[in-house]
């Protein structure tokens, strides 16, 4: 494994396996796992207005303005040392966020890669579909809007990510085991 710290970010369409993949990852490494959806989660339980909206959105299958998720994430990057390794999940959903993203980590001087897990979008209503009867996950009843929400926005995050050259395609059809291996050898850890 590489010395330097290392910071990586996942994204992919709803159901993709981010979070599995960023739970394995860090297993394997020990770096510690940020990810938006607990974050949001968390949020939404607490008895305040943004508490009250956030559950809100979540439970319609929204994804939050991009002005909270960049304070969520402002929030947790700030909270990171400069040596220390960190993956986080779900926080570049948006065009606005992912040039947050390229901004903040440039201005601290921490290089990053990005890991796309790609699924088709029958795979994800399959894979959602099995897990809004066992998550009580709110937003895994609603696989139409979150995937028009991915449609919308995620791509031009995508977009952004690519044409800066940090973008890591993933090929998530495969078992679990596969795709973090592929995912190790991306980030050079084998």
């Amino acid at each position: 494994m590489e010395s330097s710290p290392k910071t990586v970010f996942f994204i992919g369409r709803p159901g993709c396996g981010k979070g599995t993949q960023a739970k394995m990852l860090a297993a394997k490494t020990g770096w510690h796992v940020l990810a938006s959806g607990d974050q949001f989660r968390e949020i939404a339980t607490e008895d305040t207005p943004a508490g009250r909206r956030t559950k809100e959105e979540m439970d319609k299958g929204l994804l939050s303005p991009h002005w909270f998720a960049m304070y969520v994430y402002l929030r947790s990057l700030f909270s990171v040392s400069a040596d220390e390794s960190i993956i986080f999940d779900g926080f570049n959903r948006k065009e606005q966020e992912a040039q947050l993203i390229i901004d903040s980590l440039k201005w601290l001087e921490r290089p990053f890669s990005v890991l796309e897990i790609n699924v088709s979008e029958e795979e994800v209503a399959k894979r959602l579909a099995g897990r809004a009867e066992t998550s009580g996950r709110a937003d895994d009843h609603y696989v139409e809007k979150r995937m028009e929400e991915y449609n919308t926005y995620t791509t031009k995050a995508l977009d952004l990510f690519r044409n800066l050259g940090v973008l890591i395609e993933i090929n998530g059809n495969q078992a679990p085991e596969a795709v973090a291996l592929d995912i190790e050898k991306a980030l050079n850890l084998v």
